[in-house]
């Protein structure tokens, strides 16, 4: 399937998901910026893709549609099914796997890839595919080891995240928002927050080449129509706001943090807050 091809079938990718019911124009404008990444990676039909941190499925969905009724997409998370709202992962699963696309795709929740009960033939894959996950790693010593264990399951790798240099002003409330949820985690205050190590750019790179990685030059990625700006204000607001969280913090990080909240707060826009670029990429 071409790139056109894959991006046309973007409406019907998002009717297959659970959360188009609750939100239709968010579903849709999620799986067409998903679809425009798995284009530029060049999946082909009858691939056999190994998806890491694949959450409610929303890249799960297109990556099964791109790879057809011939290949086939195992798609892991960590996470509990019960986990997510307003819809849960494995609602949104059993969802995804009701529809023409479900019989491609093999769901595995609770599933740490760091465990060494859980294997893969070596090669196995011929794509592992990491979409705006490494974010919720709880150290980006927890992503150098999964990318050094998925090295020897898959021959290829794509890659994409949001990156932490603006291109703008008015993308910085989403950067402020990262950067403290970051902070609080790294801090010790462990809570149910997704965003957990926000790295850079170079910092990725870095990994990728302490762990095997040959990555080919990537290329920026448009994140215009995104809502994820404003889920993460949201959610860094409602951190803040949690005052036995904010009571863990030892005082000179509390300090910091609560002055980088001023920031946030005097820029952020209640609604239509512009979300970071994003990078994607694509290594063997």
């Amino acid at each position: 399937m071409n790139k056109t091809d894959l991006i046309a079938t973007a409406p019907s990718i998002a009717a297959a998901m659970a959360a188009a019911d609750v939100s239709p124009d968010i579903q849709l404008t999620q799986t067409r910026y998903r679809a425009a990444l798995v284009s530029s990676w060049g999946i082909p039909a009858g691939a056999s893709v190994l998806e890491v941190g694949c959450g409610q499925g929303d890249m799960t969905a297109v990556l099964a549609e791109a790879v057809g009724p011939q290949g086939r997409v195992v798609a892991v998370d960590i996470a509990d099914p019960s986990y997510g709202a307003p819809v849960t992962l494995g609602q949104s699963a059993e969802h995804l796997k009701a529809t023409p696309l479900g019989s491609r795709i093999d769901f595995r929740f609770g599933l740490d890839v760091l465990d060494e009960a859980v294997t893969f033939p070596d090669s196995g894959f011929d794509y592992a595919v990491l979409a705006h996950c490494s974010w919720y790693f709880a150290s980006l010593d927890q992503l150098r080891e999964t990318l050094a264990r998925v090295r020897r399951w898959a021959r290829n790798l794509c890659f994409a995240e949001w990156d932490l240099a603006p291109c703008s002003a008015d993308q910085l409330p989403h950067l402020l928002a990262v950067l403290i949820q970051g902070q609080v985690m790294a801090s010790g205050s462990r809570g149910e927050g997704n965003v957990r190590t926000p790295f850079s750019h170079a910092s990725l790179l870095r990994v990728l080449a302490a762990t095997g990685w040959d990555p080919v030059p990537g290329q920026s990625v448009d994140t215009t129509a995104l809502q994820d700006g404003d889920w993460e204000v949201d959610a860094c607001t409602a951190l803040l706001d949690n005052v036995d969280r904010m009571a863990e913090l030892p005082r000179t990080v509390l300090d910091l943090v609560l002055s980088q909240a001023d920031v946030l707060r005097s820029l952020a826009k209640d609604h239509g807050n512009t979300p970071l670029p994003a990078y994607s990429l694509t290594a063997r």
